[in-house]
């Protein structure tokens, strides 16, 4: 199950966005190389055409990881879990879509393993880190229980990503049981993840 980013939230980090959908979807293009069976799980309010009354912007700003957020995302995987009669999933999540992987991964007995990619673990972190406001009304992956060590974590990120910074995916996952950090030197927030896709799977697929 692939979650992305944020999309835009923001425009110029002033204005709320009318539309909050990805702009470039990276996930696509990662799920796009995956052999395996795989499903892109957007957002509420996302990858709409014409947004409903119900969608307010709270769901892609200060409230993008609430407990409506969550539960939404957490009944349409069910939905797929039933009608398909899924056994396992893998959470992969870019950016935003991490800390959602994290929030969704302990309501699904069928999750096995969560992978993020230049993933927000601890949001709060990250505000105070760039001098934002916090997100109230979100909720902070790092403020529940560790995932449980038989749900195998592994988290991504870039030596140069001065978006969510290394120090900041290490610390979260060192209050974790049983995860691993995986630093790419070379790789910033976007670069190169697109490119080495594939290899990372591969060597995902030996640990798992």
């Amino acid at each position: 199950m692939y979650l992305d980013g944020d999309g835009t939230p923001w425009v110029r980090g002033r204005t709320v966005a009318k539309d909050p959908t990805p702009r470039t979807p990276l996930v696509l293009d990662l799920m796009a190389q995956d052999p395996a069976p795989s499903l892109y799980l957007a957002r509420p309010c996302y990858a709409i055409e014409e947004l409903p009354p119900a969608c307010t912007p709270d769901f892609w700003t200060y409230a993008r990881y609430g407990s409506e957020v969550v539960a939404s995302m957490r009944a349409a995987l069910a939905r797929v879990i039933e009608d398909e009669d899924v056994d396992e999933i893998l959470l992969i999540g870019y950016s935003g879509g991490g800390t959602l992987a994290m929030l969704l991964a302990p309501g699904l007995a069928q999750v096995r393993g969560v992978v993020t990619v230049a993933g927000n673990l601890d949001i709060d972190a990250w505000a105070v880190h760039h001098g934002y406001s916090r997100l109230t009304g979100s909720l902070n992956p790092i403020d529940s229980p560790p995932l449980p060590p038989d749900i195998f974590q592994v988290h991504y990120v870039g030596g140069r990503d001065r978006n969510v910074p290394p120090q900041l995916v290490v610390s979260a996952a060192d209050r974790q049981v049983a995860a691993r950090v995986e630093i790419v030197p070379e790789f910033d927030h976007v670069c190169c993840w697109t490119r080495d896709w594939s290899r990372i799977l591969t060597g995902l697929e030996a640990s798992l």
